[in-house]
């Protein structure tokens, strides 16, 4: 049998140093991977609970946001609490879609890519909107039916 030539002492050296790097940022790198994973999971978790998907989240979640920031507004003007309670639920809704979408890319996509902010609000505001037009249309043509909250009698 044939012995393989051997290698200059400073070429197995420099292998031997690139091999211990590798295997040091190994655990890292996976660590990293599963805090990634971990987080995105408990980003979309949350943001289904603020969704409008979730179809009980309402009078635990969103109402009370609503409501709270709401109140905030009416600190400066009353007349403000049932705007600004409408505008906080529905923004409730938007963030619950966004914290779905980014924790979706975090689980399921494997390669770290460029985010667009921008991109990926612009799809939780339309995606949002969209739900609040189907909602409105549904009870302005009264397939859905509101409960009269502010009756007199």
């Amino acid at each position: 049998m044939q012995q393989a030539p051997k290698m200059p002492q400073e070429s197995n050296l420099a292998a031997q140093a690139a091999l211990e790097q590798l295997q040091s940022d190994a655990p890292l790198g996976l660590k990293q991977g599963i805090f990634k994973k971990i987080r995105g999971g408990l980003f979309f978790a949350l943001g289904y609970l603020l969704s409008p998907l979730c179809w009980w989240n309402d009078l635990i979640f969103n109402l009370p946001i609503a409501y709270g920031f709401g109140y905030l507004c009416s600190l400066f003007s009353p007349k403000l609490l049932i705007p600004c309670s409408i505008a906080g639920y529905w923004l409730s809704n938007v963030v619950g879609i966004l914290l779905m979408q980014r924790g979706a890319l975090d689980v399921f996509q494997n390669q770290p890519t460029e985010r667009n902010l921008r991109k990926e609000l612009f799809t939780g505001v339309v995606t949002s909107t969209i739900f609040t037009v189907v909602i409105l249309t549904l009870i302005h043509l009264k397939i859905l039916e509101t409960p009269n909250l502010f009756s007199n009698s």
